[in-house]
């Protein structure tokens, strides 16, 4: 159900297709910067009532990593 909501975050935001986002992929796959990562962030801040802060962004390398972080927070 995370992932879901996550993927299709992505999807929207980045214009991917839902089989191009899985847990293995990277944020460049979906040529995701920095600054595209806090927006990204936000949005997800949004969506799912939790907050990140810098140093958490910065271990966020997978879609993966993203759904792991919200699980645990």
């Amino acid at each position: 159900m995370i992932f879901e909501r996550v993927q299709k975050i992505i999807c929207d935001q980045f214009d991917a297709e839902p089989e191009q986002v899985t847990e293995a992929t990277s944020l460049e796959d979906v040529n995701a910067d920095s600054l595209d990562l806090y927006d990204l962030a936000q949005s997800l801040e949004a969506a799912f009532d939790i907050q990140f802060q810098e140093e958490d962004l910065e271990e966020i390398k997978t879609i993966g990593d993203i759904v792991r972080f919200i699980e645990n927070n």
